[in-house]
């Protein structure tokens, strides 16, 4: 599939579904993309092929210089993620090169952002059931939450909220990492790389 001006890009919030895990640091994609849906003035709407909601949109100036972007939650849970993002990439024809998933990264300090193209799943199941269906040529933003304190397991520090220390910056953190997001849509990944990476 070859990509020009008028090709969408697919830009994948990773978490899970249902107003428990909303708060979850394993959620933040979808803090994410909720951002970036407001700024283009759209809300989510299940979608009729794929299991997700999505929000169609430009980012960007008006006219040619903006960028069509389909934003998207899967509604499956997060070791799931890959069928709705595979279903959504294939209704609108998006080449694997413009789809971006935004996770969260527990080997990153929290807040950092790290965008990259390809490599491993770095143990992210979102990551791994993404590139087990379409391959690891997909963009990334990778949005850190740190490691887990003293003994806690993964699975349970993941699938906890926030900090009340983190809150107080999250919004802040969230919005650079959208910031981010419109960077790499709109000047491509090196660009956006020296931008946001820390």
């Amino acid at each position: 599939m070859t990509a020009d001006a008028s090709t969408p890009w697919l830009v994948a919030g990773l978490g899970n579904p249902g107003p428990g895990y909303a708060g979850n640091r394993h959620n933040v994609g979808f803090m994410v993309v909720e951002l970036l849906a407001q700024r283009m003035g759209g809300s989510f709407k299940r979608h009729g092929k794929a299991q997700a909601q999505v929000v169609e949109g430009r980012i960007g100036p008006p006219g040619p210089a903006g960028r069509r972007v389909v934003l998207a939650k899967p509604m499956s849970y997060m070791n799931l993620s890959g069928g709705p993002v595979v279903g959504l990439r294939d209704f609108y024809k998006v080449p694997t090169g413009r789809v971006v998933a935004v996770h969260d990264e527990l080997d990153i300090d929290f807040g950092a952002l790290r965008l990259k193209l390809g490599g491993g799943d770095n143990g992210h199941n979102g990551l791994k059931s993404m590139t087990k269906v379409m391959g690891a040529e997909y963009h990334r933003v990778r949005f850190g939450i740190g490691r887990p304190p003293g003994r806690m397991p993964v699975a349970d520090f993941v699938l906890k909220d926030f900090s009340s220390a983190e809150r107080r910056e999250l919004d802040y953190f969230v919005d650079r990492a959208a910031d981010a997001v419109e960077c790499l849509v709109l000047e491509g990944l090196e660009r956006a790389q020296s931008a946001y990476n820390s």
